[in-house]
């Protein structure tokens, strides 16, 4: 056999031995009793949970990196003084402007709506104007 073939081989036995190794031992666990087989359980789960939380932790981080970056990058690119830069600004102004009236116009609603029902006024024809 070649050198090449064996090196793959031998790469490839790590994770069948790994996996191999782990079934030994559940077994083991089994054969010791539930108060052995806790014992291990407990043992492992620290190191589970600082795996999974540093899983996330990378994960969220590098997301969070891979956005701000590139965004950052071209917003630092375009220069401050040209009409792609003024149109941004005014179009959030008039954004930000749009949210403002809708949220006083809901508020200023409901409060009318509110009062037109407590303050109505008596129909001529309804029972309670006589």
């Amino acid at each position: 056999m070649s050198e090449a073939s064996m090196t793959n081989e031998g790469q490839m036995a790590d994770p069948l031995r790994t996996a191999a190794d782990a079934m030994a031992l559940a077994a083991q666990a089994a054969k010791d009793g539930a108060a052995d087989a806790q014992a291990r359980v407990s043992e492992a789960m620290p190191a589970i949970n600082r795996f999974f939380s540093r899983l996330t932790y990378t994960s969220f981080y590098s997301i969070a990196y891979g956005v701000v970056f590139p965004t950052m990058l071209l917003v630092r690119a375009i220069p401050q003084d040209n009409a792609i830069v003024h149109g941004m600004i005014d179009g959030g102004a008039a954004a930000r402007d749009a949210v403002a009236k809708m949220r006083k116009e809901k508020v200023s609603g409901s409060e009318h709506s509110a009062e037109t029902q407590s303050e109505a006024p008596l129909d001529a024809s309804s029972p309670d104007a006589e």
